[in-house]
């Protein structure tokens, strides 16, 4: 079993960062083998619709622009989990993980019918983080950020989704215009629900690992 891990956060000694070193946890407990990933460390585009996917004298299901992010998108199609985990900015996952979505997905989506190419089976754990509150996320994100787990139903496999709510941005709140928020209230949430999160982040990725 080989699993990919990929943190698409900026921040590589945060919040996604160790969700998904969690996650990456989860998946050696079950015997996966893993790879881990900081995307931002990465330098590449999203896709360019350069449309040679889909001439038809090319072999399908591949991306034919080549920069850091060929091999990646290999590994993936050669993996049996892909555990994905990025910030919510402005509503939606970070640049990076969206161009990562382009390249990887618009290569296996056929335009004849809208099936997909690829005949593999990647199971796909997504793990958001962000500052809005759960009911927030719930009433207001939760169905738009559905569209994403619909493109990775591409890869065939199953998709599990999973929200880390009010997250705490900064070591000190006093030292940034953020008083919007209460530090008291962010360090109360770390201490007592993000636990919790990391716990079901585990066991959401060992599941999908083991299958």
């Amino acid at each position: 079993m080989k699993t990919i891990v990929i943190n698409a956060s900026p921040r590589k000694k945060w919040n996604t960062a160790e969700v998904m070193q969690t996650a990456q946890k989860g998946a050696e407990s079950v015997g996966a083998e893993t790879e881990y990933f900081n995307l931002y460390d990465m330098v590449f585009k999203g896709c360019r619709s350069c449309l040679i996917c889909k001439q038809k004298d090319k072999t399908k299901g591949k991306c034919y622009w080549r920069d850091d992010l060929t091999p990646l998108i290999e590994k993936i199609l050669e993996a049996d989990t892909l555990l994905i985990g990025s910030p919510i900015y402005f509503g939606e996952p970070t640049s990076q993980f969206r161009a990562l979505l382009e390249r990887l997905i618009f290569c296996l989506m056929s335009y004849d019918d809208g099936s997909s190419y690829y005949t593999g089976k990647v199971n796909v754990g997504i793990f958001y983080t962000m500052n809005a509150p759960l009911q927030f996320y719930e009433e207001s994100m939760k169905d738009s950020l559905s569209s994403v787990e619909f493109l990775f139903s591409y890869l065939n496999g199953e998709i599990k989704s999973y929200p880390i709510c009010d997250t705490l941005q900064v070591h000190d709140y006093s030292k940034y215009n953020m008083a919007g928020f209460s530090q008291e209230m962010k360090e109360k949430q770390l201490v007592l629900q993000y636990p919790k999160d990391l716990e079901n982040v585990f066991k959401i990725s060992a599941e999908l690992s083991g299958k």
